[in-house]
């Protein structure tokens, strides 16, 4: 039996302190399958004594769950499995400026506040979807490109916006057709990164 669910978003400080303690994010990812403190202990090579309070804390946590007790030799052996395959931190723990003019689309501030709102709610939604069962559709385009002078990047996102305009009117929200959000940014790119080709 594996973890539960493929991603989980973490959304409170005290999980958060959790996940990122060294020790603990290896416990976490040593129980993507399940495992009790013994065999935890012989895999991360590790005294099984110290990982009793780290287990609990993540069980109380709901980041680990139980999913079998064993009798052996006179003792009761829990077997715990992570509640997620992998933990996404919320931008918003650490407080997500909400100031910035909406319509502003060339401010380094909004493309910040609209990744982070995707990371949040896209991981919310894939989480419930995995626990109905279902895959959450999605897509991402990604490309690198190149602009000689300030005027091309300008000419650029008013072409992109009129083409998404466009689209936009097309597949307008409504009726029985199920809603979607685009979101499209740019940025520079990282130095001394291989371009990826388009997808």
């Amino acid at each position: 039996m594996e973890s539960g669910q493929q991603t989980a978003l973490i959304e409170d400080a005290d999980r958060a302190l959790l996940v990122l303690d060294p020790l603990k994010r290896r416990l976490l990812q040593a129980l993507r399958e399940p495992g009790s403190a013994a065999s935890l202990a012989k895999r991360l090579d590790l005294p099984r004594q110290q990982l009793g309070y780290h287990l609990r804390a993540l069980e109380q946590a709901g980041l680990v769950r139980l999913v079998e007790e064993r009798r052996r030799r006179g003792f009761v052996e829990r077997v715990l499995v992570a509640t997620a395959h992998d933990y996404v931190l919320d931008p918003a723990m650490l407080g997500v400026s909400h100031a910035v003019d909406a319509q502003d689309r060339h401010a380094a501030a909004h493309l910040v506040n609209a990744a982070s709102a995707v990371v949040r709610e896209v991981t919310r939604m894939r989480s419930a979807a995995e626990a109905e069962g279902r895959r959450l559709l999605t897509f991402t385009i990604e490309a690198d490109l190149g602009f000689e002078r300030p005027q091309d990047f300008e000419d650029f996102s008013a072409a992109l916006a009129r083409s998404i305009a466009d689209l936009a009117t097309r597949y307008a929200p409504g009726g029985d057709r199920r809603a979607y959000h685009l979101l499209v940014g740019a940025h520079p790119a990282v130095a001394n990164t291989p371009a990826k080709p388009v997808n």
